[in-house]
């Protein structure tokens, strides 16, 4: 797996990300791997929904892994964050 076939999942709409993976998928990748944490982990789950369902029906969820990651504070210290990583394969 290389780094060009991961989409990080932000703040942006859902829509900006699904073109990220479909743009993925149509240049000949076979697996594309969302990361989300924290918030946007819900945009994640409705991107490879979107992904599925609308775009690429043959898409599939080849799996999906959670965690926690320890963040640094700003008041210092750290926080635990969640964190999802969905892999779609074609």
């Amino acid at each position: 797996m290389t780094d060009e076939n991961v989409v990080y999942v932000g703040n942006k709409p859902p829509m900006s990300y699904v073109l990220a993976v479909t743009t993925q998928f149509n240049t000949g990748t076979s697996e594309v791997v969302l990361k989300a944490r924290g918030k946007a982990i819900s945009r994640a789950v409705d991107v490879a929904e979107i992904v599925r369902n609308r775009f690429i029906p043959e898409a599939q969820v080849a799996s999906i892994t959670t965690g926690t990651e320890e963040l640094p504070r700003k008041e210092g210290g750290t926080t635990n964050t969640s964190t999802i990583e969905i892999v779609l394969k074609k």
